[in-house]
C-alpha cells in the first residue's frame, strides 16, 4: 500500500478514535452511491465509524438492523443453499449433477482483509477452464474516493466459459414467481457494487445479470431468479466517481475533530458529552434528503437539523431542485410575498403566481360565505 494510503488510513483511525473500524460493505456503498453529495456519510463510512452508536449518543437513533430471528433465518437458509459443496447453488447457476460434484471450492481463508483479498484474486486466476469453481464469501477490494473498501458477496461462480457470476442469497421469499420489488431493488443495487469490484479485477469477465436465490413461496426450498443490474451498475459507477476524495473532506475539518464516543476506565461507554460529538458531526457537511431515512443511521439527526434550520431539502430533492437558489422556508415565503427575490427568476415568478392564486381563492371563499 502506498504512503498516501498509509497516511489516510492513520488519519481515519484518528477520526474514529481507535478501535476496529466497521467494514464499509456493499449495502453502505449502494446507499452512498444514491447520495454522493453527502460528505458526512462518505467520511464516517470511510473511517469505519459506528454511525448507529453515534446517533444513539446524539439522541436521534434510527430503527435499523436485522432482528436476531431474521439473521438466524437468513444464515440457516444460506447454509442450506451452500450445503454439499454448493451443489444446490451450482445447480441453480446451470451446472448439471456431475459438474456440481466436480466443482472446485477453494479455501479463501487468510490473515487480515488484505490477505483474504489477495487469496481471492489468486483463486480467480487459478480457476480451471472448462469446469465450475465456486468462491464462497470471497473478499473484494474496491477503491472509493481514495479509501479502500473490502466487500464480501455471498458467492461468486466461475463457469466453464470463464465468466464470473455473482450470487446473492436472501431470506425474503419469491411468491408465485415474484418477490417484493423494494427488496429486489435493494439486492440489485448491492449486487451491482460487487460487479463493479469484480470489474476492477478483470474488466468484461463478470456477467451483468446476477443470480438472486430466495426461499420458494412459504417453504425453505431455494429457488432463483436472474436480475439484470446493468442500470444499477451504471448509476453506481457514475455516482461513486462523483464522490469528493476522503482526503479533501478530512483536511477541511477543525483541528482535533474526532468521532470517538469515549470509554471509561472500566472500558464501558460512551462517556463523551453529546454536545462535543454533535459539534464534530456537524463539522462535516451533510446532504440530507427524505430518502436517507431508509438508508442511513444518522438520518434522523440530519433531518432534525434540516427542519430546525428551515432548509428546503427536508421537503425532498424534487422541491429543492425546483426552487433553485431559494434554500430555506423563510426565503421561499419572502419570495412568494414579494419581499425578496428577483422577479425574473422562474422559481420566484412561480411562487408569486401561486401566492396570487391562493389569495384569490381565499377571497372567493370568503365572498361566498
Amino acid at each position: 500500500m502506498s504512503t498516501t494510503h498509509d497516511s489516510l488510513r492513520d488519519r481515519l483511525a484518528e477520526l474514529r478514535g481507535g478501535g476496529a473500524p466497521r467494514p464499509l460493505d456493499a449495502r453502505a456503498l449502494a446507499a452512498l452511491a444514491a447520495n454522493p453529495g453527502c460528505r458526512r456519510r462518505a467520511l464516517l463510512d470511510a473511517a469505519g465509524v459506528d454511525k448507529g452508536a453515534v446517533a444513539e449518543v446524539l439522541g436521534a437513533p434510527a430503527p435499523f438492523g436485522q432482528s436476531r430471528f431474521a439473521f438466524s433465518r437468513g444464515h440457516a437458509f444460506e447454509t442450506r443453499v451452500k450445503a454439499d459443496g454448493g451443489a444446490e447453488l451450482l445447480r441453480l447457476l446451470g451446472a448439471d449433477e456431475e459438474q456440481a460434484r466436480a466443482a472446485a471450492v477453494p479455501d479463501l481463508s487468510a490473515p487480515g482483509p488484505e490477505g483474504r483479498a489477495a487469496r481471492t484474486r489468486l483463486a480467480f486466476e487459478q480457476a480451471a477452464a472448462g469446469g465450475w469453481t465456486l468462491l464462497d464469501h470471497p473478499l473484494l477490494a474496491l477503491e472509493v474516493a481514495g479509501s479502500v473498501a473490502y466487500l464480501e458477496p455471498d458467492a461468486v461462480a466461475v463457469g466453464p466459459d470463464g465468466k464470473w457470476t455473482v450470487a446473492e442469497i436472501k431470506s425474503f421469499p419469491i411468491l408465485d414467481g415474484g418477490a417484493d420489488a423494494v427488496k429486489v431493488g435493494a439486492a440489485a443495487r448491492q449486487a451491482a457494487v460487487y460487479v463493479l469490484a469484480l470489474d476492477m479485477l478483470a474488466a468484461g469477465r463478470t456477467r451483468t445479470d446476477v443470480l438472486l436465490v430466495c426461499p420458494k413461496d412459504f417453504s425453505n426450498l431455494p429457488t432463483a431468479s436472474w436480475v439484470d443490474v446493468r442500470r444499477q451498475l451504471s448509476v453506481t459507477r457514475r455516482q461513486l466517481a462523483r464522490l469528493t476524495r476522503i482526503e479533501e473532506i478530512a483536511s477541511g475539518l477543525p483541528p482535533g475533530t474526532t468521532f470517538d464516543l469515549g470509554r471509561g476506565p472500566d472500558g464501558r461507554g460512551p462517556t463523551r458529552p453529546p454536545a462535543q460529538l454533535r459539534a464534530a458531526v456537524d463539522a462535516v457537511p451533510a446532504a440530507y434528503a427524505p430518502e436517507c431515512l431508509s438508508a442511513c443511521e444518522l438520518s434522523f439527526h440530519c433531518r432534525n437539523a434540516a427542519q430546525a434550520a428551515g432548509r428546503i431539502e427536508a421537503c425532498g430533492r424534487a422541491l429543492r431542485g425546483d426552487l433553485g437558489d431559494l434554500t430555506t422556508v423563510d426565503a421561499v415565503l419572502a419570495a412568494a410575498s414579494g419581499k425578496e427575490g428577483d422577479a425574473s427568476d422562474p422559481a420566484v415568478a412561480a411562487l408569486r403566481r401561486a401566492a396570487t392564486l391562493r389569495a384569490e381563492a381565499l377571497a372567493a371563499k370568503d365572498g361566498a360565505r
